[in-house]
Protein backbone atom coordinates (compact mmCIF):
# COMPACT_ATOMS: atom_id res chain seq x y z
CA UNK A 1 0.00 0.00 0.00
CA UNK A 2 1.59 3.22 -1.02
CA UNK A 3 1.50 6.16 1.33
CA UNK A 4 -1.14 7.63 -0.28
CA UNK A 5 -3.38 4.71 0.22
CA UNK A 6 -2.11 4.83 3.51
CA UNK A 7 -3.17 7.77 4.30
CA UNK A 8 -6.53 7.57 3.24
CA UNK A 9 -7.46 4.50 4.50
CA UNK A 10 -7.03 6.36 7.87
CA UNK A 11 -9.53 9.26 7.26
CA UNK A 12 -11.74 6.99 6.53
CA UNK A 13 -12.00 4.91 8.77
CA UNK A 14 -11.60 6.74 11.65
CA UNK A 15 -13.91 9.89 12.96
CA UNK A 16 -11.64 12.18 13.77
CA UNK A 17 -7.68 12.18 12.67
CA UNK A 18 -4.93 14.64 13.35
CA UNK A 19 -1.60 14.65 11.67
CA UNK A 20 0.63 16.13 14.13
CA UNK A 21 4.05 16.48 15.29
CA UNK A 22 4.98 14.23 18.42
CA UNK A 23 1.90 12.93 20.35
CA UNK A 24 -0.94 14.18 22.48
CA UNK A 25 0.88 13.51 25.65
CA UNK A 26 4.40 14.89 24.26
CA UNK A 27 3.38 17.14 21.35
CA UNK A 28 7.03 18.52 19.97
CA UNK A 29 5.88 21.78 18.55
CA UNK A 30 3.53 24.54 19.66
CA UNK A 31 0.70 24.20 16.70
CA UNK A 32 0.72 20.42 17.67
CA UNK A 33 0.29 21.01 20.94
CA UNK A 34 -2.78 23.75 20.56
CA UNK A 35 -4.42 21.35 18.21
CA UNK A 36 -4.25 18.85 21.04
CA UNK A 37 -5.73 21.00 23.71
CA UNK A 38 -8.38 22.32 21.12
CA UNK A 39 -9.95 18.94 20.46
CA UNK A 40 -9.80 18.09 24.01
CA UNK A 41 -11.87 21.32 24.31
CA UNK A 42 -14.36 20.03 22.14
CA UNK A 43 -14.83 17.12 24.68
CA UNK A 44 -13.03 15.10 21.88
CA UNK A 45 -10.91 12.11 24.17
CA UNK A 46 -10.61 9.35 21.42
CA UNK A 47 -9.24 10.04 18.28
CA UNK A 48 -6.16 8.65 15.76
CA UNK A 49 -2.86 10.78 16.36
CA UNK A 50 -0.04 10.22 13.92
CA UNK A 51 3.64 11.28 14.53
CA UNK A 52 4.60 12.33 11.43
CA UNK A 53 7.98 13.09 13.02
CA UNK A 54 8.69 8.96 12.80
CA UNK A 55 7.74 8.78 8.66
CA UNK A 56 9.30 10.84 6.74
CA UNK A 57 7.52 9.92 3.91
CA UNK A 58 4.05 10.26 5.69
CA UNK A 59 5.46 13.59 6.76
CA UNK A 60 5.62 15.03 3.41
CA UNK A 61 2.56 12.44 2.05
CA UNK A 62 0.19 14.18 4.41
CA UNK A 63 1.40 17.72 3.04
CA UNK A 64 0.39 16.22 -1.18
CA UNK A 65 -2.54 14.60 0.16
CA UNK A 66 -4.59 17.53 1.17
CA UNK A 67 -2.66 20.24 -0.27
CA UNK A 68 -1.70 21.57 2.09
CA UNK A 69 1.41 22.83 2.80
CA UNK A 70 1.76 22.81 7.33
CA UNK A 71 1.70 20.31 10.38
CA UNK A 72 -0.98 19.87 12.05
CA UNK A 73 -3.64 18.72 10.14
CA UNK A 74 -7.33 17.98 11.18
CA UNK A 75 -9.53 15.67 9.53
CA UNK A 76 -13.16 14.65 10.30
CA UNK A 77 -15.08 12.24 9.00
CA UNK A 78 -13.29 12.13 6.15
CA UNK A 79 -12.80 15.54 5.04
CA UNK A 80 -9.65 18.01 5.46
CA UNK A 81 -10.57 20.89 8.03
CA UNK A 82 -6.99 22.27 8.58
CA UNK A 83 -4.47 22.89 10.48
CA UNK A 84 -3.85 24.36 14.38
CA UNK A 85 -5.11 27.81 13.18
CA UNK A 86 -8.14 26.69 11.31
CA UNK A 87 -9.35 24.93 14.13
CA UNK A 88 -9.51 27.94 16.76
CA UNK A 89 -11.26 30.04 14.40
CA UNK A 90 -13.94 27.13 13.81
CA UNK A 91 -13.27 26.50 17.89
CA UNK A 92 -14.12 30.48 18.74
CA UNK A 93 -16.71 30.78 16.35
CA UNK A 94 -18.53 27.00 17.54
CA UNK A 95 -17.96 25.51 14.20
CA UNK A 96 -15.53 23.02 15.23
CA UNK A 97 -17.71 21.55 17.84
CA UNK A 98 -20.37 21.35 15.37
CA UNK A 99 -18.31 19.44 12.97
CA UNK A 100 -17.46 17.08 15.50
CA UNK A 101 -20.81 16.14 17.20
CA UNK A 102 -22.36 16.18 13.84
Amino acid sequence: MDIQDRIRQQVETNPVVLYMKGTPQFPQCGFSSRATQILKACGVNEYLAVNVLTDAELREGIKAFSSWPTIPQLYIKGQFVGGSDIMMELYQKGELQTLLTA
